[in-house]
């Protein structure tokens, strides 16, 4: 490690600062999307962030993959373990339930950062399913190329108030 500063501090400031650049990265994101949707509009921002998502969820799935030692195909578990070090994981409230029988996986989101942020900023709340589709489909597929993703519900297509959003995972045998 590069940085003695880091080496010094304790397991709790270490999961702090870990709080603190999950949050940083969350507003990064935010406020690059909010500065398209200004000047360009809804479509065109959306359009950004798909191709983003595109490439970036590549990239944290095979980097959590590596950190975790995952199997080439480490099943449904191996996914709800990598879920929950996604840089956002610490920072919304989120369910993974696990049906054996179905060989599926369900992750909702109780609470949302980025829609309680434009909530309080009084703009309208973020249509991320078509987003969220290429972002949860590309990690599940990049931790096992054997599992799908389906959306359940997600803004704006919101089918359970009792969550922010929920998608559902299922391991396919080849």
């Amino acid at each position: 490690m590069k940085n003695d500063f880091l080496q010094s501090l304790s397991k709790e400031r270490l999961l702090q600062l870990i709080e603190d650049y999950s949050k940083n990265w969350l507003a990064m994101d935010g406020v690059w999307f909010q500065s398209v949707e200004q000047k360009f509009g809804m479509d065109e921002a959306m359009y950004h962030d798909a191709e983003a998502w595109k490439r970036f969820t590549v990239i944290e799935a095979k980097r959590i993959k590596q950190f975790l030692n995952l199997s080439e195909n480490p099943g449904l578990e191996g996914l709800a373990r990598a879920l929950q070090l996604r840089f956002y994981a610490n920072l919304n409230e989120a369910d993974i339930l696990i049906d054996e029988e179905k060989k599926t996986l369900t992750y909702r989101t109780r609470e949302c950062r980025v829609q309680r942020a434009r909530e309080r900023k009084g703009m309208p709340f973020h249509p991320c399913k078509p987003v969220g589709e290429i972002e949860y489909a590309g990690f599940a597929r990049t931790i096992d190329d054997r599992i799908r993703c389906e959306c359940l519900s997600c803004f704006p297509d919101v089918t359970d108030a009792g969550c922010c959003c929920a998608w559902r995972f299922h391991l396919e045998e080849k």
